[in-house]
């Protein structure tokens, strides 16, 4: 059973990487790269990503300082260096820049993976051209399974769910309990957690995107944004000390 510290200690950890990764954000991209496809697609689709990106955070945790080793990069450096990022992320999130990027990203990428099926449907059949445009006037999923652009690595996993600045807050997280192997592995786990709470908002996408209205969004958005901020300046603070003092 964790300690009273060790609860203390990882409440700051969990908000760091639930700002930072904002499966909440990341609806509304899941909702428009994964429309007109089946349930069972969308279901392996978050299924992919979250378990991708638990993989690619777990790895730069466990040997993310050694790879800085390798460039002559030491710790402090990095905490500053990564504590900056944290805070023009944060900054985006207070001015609402972070999540207009994020969907005109995936309007972008949408697009061209429509262009994408466009260009291979020209070369079929008129039977099969028929078949497809049939299957499009039912209420299911206009786009077979078969068909559907696999989206879970590129670019659910990769930028949005591991991107940099996810994996510059793992790094930074294990890099402050360096001396003790439990908070380590709790680092982990928070990042496990903060995965299945993704895959919980992916299933549940069409639900959350309803129910949240754009000024909660706002809000809560605006709010982690600052919470993010102080605790970017506080590993940059870290950095600095551990380096000049």
């Amino acid at each position: 059973m964790p300690s009273l510290d060790m609860m203390n200690e990882l409440i700051p950890v969990f908000v760091t990487l639930f700002v930072i990764i904002d499966p909440l954000g990341l609806v509304p991209v899941f909702i428009v790269l994964t429309q007109g496809t089946s349930a069972a697609h969308r279901r392996r689709m978050a299924i992919r990503a979250c378990l991708t990106s638990f993989f690619i955070l777990a790895a730069f945790a466990l040997i993310g300082e050694g790879l800085l080793g390798v460039f002559g990069i030491h710790m402090p450096a990095f905490r500053i260096a990564g504590g900056t990022l944290l805070f023009l992320i944060a900054l985006e999130m207070l001015f609402e820049k972070r999540s207009q990027k994020r969907n005109q990203r995936a309007e972008q990428v949408h697009q061209e993976l429509e262009e994408d099926h466009d260009t291979d449907k020209a070369g079929k059949t008129a039977k099969a051209k028929t078949k497809t445009a049939a299957t499009k006037t039912t209420d299911g999923p206009t786009i077979p399974d078969d068909e559907a652009d696999d989206v879970s690595i590129f670019p659910m996993s990769i930028p949005f769910l591991s991107g940099p600045g996810a994996i510059a807050s793992v790094m930074l997280l294990m890099g402050k309990f360096e001396d003790n192997i439990a908070m380590q592995a709790s680092v982990i786990g928070v990042v496990a957690v903060v995965m299945v709470i993704a895959f919980v908002f992916f299933l549940l996408a069409n639900v959350v995107a309803k129910r949240l209205s754009p000024t909660v969004a706002t809000v809560v958005s605006r709010l982690l944004g600052m919470i993010l901020a102080a605790l970017a300046v506080q590993f940059i603070i870290d950095g600095i000390k551990q380096a000049f003092f």
